[in-house]
């Protein structure tokens, strides 16, 4: 194969660092990122990429305020021998449930939404929703739960809800969203609101169908009409069109000997991509995007809720959706967010991921289309994410 990275640097000092990775051909990602940061932080996934453990990935770093790199590294077809750009499009999966939680807590600022609100105050069908007790073979136990479940609850998992319906089958896009979330109403919940947090695509999705009945708008003319667009979010849409799935990075996975890699599909989307007839938009992970696109969005919630000097949510919104919002002992997790210790952020399906660093002031978006890695390829977004970090503390 042959070593590729091009680079696009925002500054001029990551400018002079984009020199040829060949050198690192025989580290390991760790040794990479501590010997080799000179080099630009995509610098040390060229290792993975030769080994065949990684196809390709476009890596952007960024402040608040500007973008330091925007970097492409191996190809968006391994057997084509096609070069990764750094435009190059991706499925972002579960990211796009801070997204669906950004546009709901619009709505939160408006006044239009409480958060401590029973769902059910703006899905009537959720009334009278009951929780699963016990089950057998023949016999299935329901109660009463202690509290219906909250909007709070739908955006930080902790409602109940299950993961998703028996009916989004055989792909989790073939149903219009009023259907699918009547379907989760239909469901005993799992356990107790509050009491447990369980990763739910229902509940992500619930919240998206809350914004088309206070709106008034279809969940997609929303986020287009009112985030993507305004963001200058160009690329980032449900149905790629034909110009952009020809920058469609395709998808990858181990072989059967788990010693190279694999073209695959997306299987939990159905073909094609831009049919707009039989797929509907999927609000907990249905988007795809490229990383400047995803980079700008991260750098509106870095900034409390502006970029170029437009607001789009309040601060005390950001920190809401940013902060942990889940019971001690449960996983961290925000409105919308991933929370941990001086970080928030979210990955995806495809191990797509973005991070918001905020001890290091620091936006890292890794974009990559695999449904798991050879080798070490599983280590690679540590290993860029910590090359940015060291990249940051030159400059500084």
């Amino acid at each position: 194969m042959h070593n590729v990275i091009y680079h696009c640097l925002a500054t001029s000092m990551l400018a002079a660092l984009a020199i040829s990775a060949f050198a690192l051909a025989t580290e390991s990602p760790a040794q990479a990122a501590d010997n080799n940061v000179a080099q630009g932080p995509a610098a040390v996934l060229q290792p993975l990429v030769d080994r065949h453990e990684l196809a390709g990935a476009v890596a952007l770093a960024a402040t608040k305020d500007r973008v330091l790199s925007l970097e492409a590294v191996g190809f968006e077809d391994v057997a084509g021998h096609k070069p990764m750009r750094t435009d190059a499009l991706f499925w972002i999966a579960s990211q796009s449930k801070p997204m669906t939680a950004t546009a709901l807590m619009m709505l939160v600022d408006e006044g239009k939404v409480n958060v401590d609100d029973p769902v059910e105050k703006y899905l009537p069908e959720f009334k009278g929703q009951m929780l699963q007790t016990e089950q057998d073979e023949n016999h299935i136990l329901l109660k009463k739960p202690a509290h219906p479940i909250l909007v709070h609850n739908v955006l930080s998992h902790t409602s109940g809800l299950p993961f998703s319906s028996p009916l989004e089958q055989p792909t989790l896009d073939v149903l219009p969203l009023s259907y699918r979330v009547r379907s989760y109403a239909m469901m005993p919940l799992k356990f107790e609101p509050d009491t447990k947090y369980e990763y739910s695509n229902a509940g992500i999705n619930t919240a998206a169908r809350i914004i088309e009945v206070v709106s008034g708008m279809s969940y997609e003319e929303f986020m287009q009409k009112r985030l993507f667009d305004p963001l200058g979010m160009k690329d980032t849409t449900f149905w790629p069109n034909q110009e952009q799935l020809g920058r469609l990075a395709k998808a990858y996975q181990p072989n059967a000997a788990k010693n190279d890699l694999q073209e695959t599909t997306i299987s939990q989307l159905h073909y094609p991509l831009d049919d707009h007839t039989q797929r509907y938009p999927m609000p907990a992970g249905g988007l795809f995007s490229t990383a400047t696109d995803v980079g700008r969005f991260c750098q509106m919630i870095l900034n409390g809720g502006m970029l170029d000097g437009k607001r789009y949510l309040s601060e005390p919104a950001v920190k809401q959706m940013t902060t942990r919002q889940t019971r001690p002992g449960l996983e961290g997790y925000g409105f919308g967010w991933s929370v941990g210790d001086n970080w928030f952020g979210h990955g995806g399906a495809y191990s797509t991921n973005m991070t918001i660093d905020t001890q290091h002031g620091l936006i890292t978006v890794f974009l990559v289309q695999h449904a798991g890695f050879p080798g070490e390829g599983g280590k690679s977004y540590d290993a860029f994410k910590q090359a940015a970090i060291k990249a940051l503390a030159v400059t500084k």
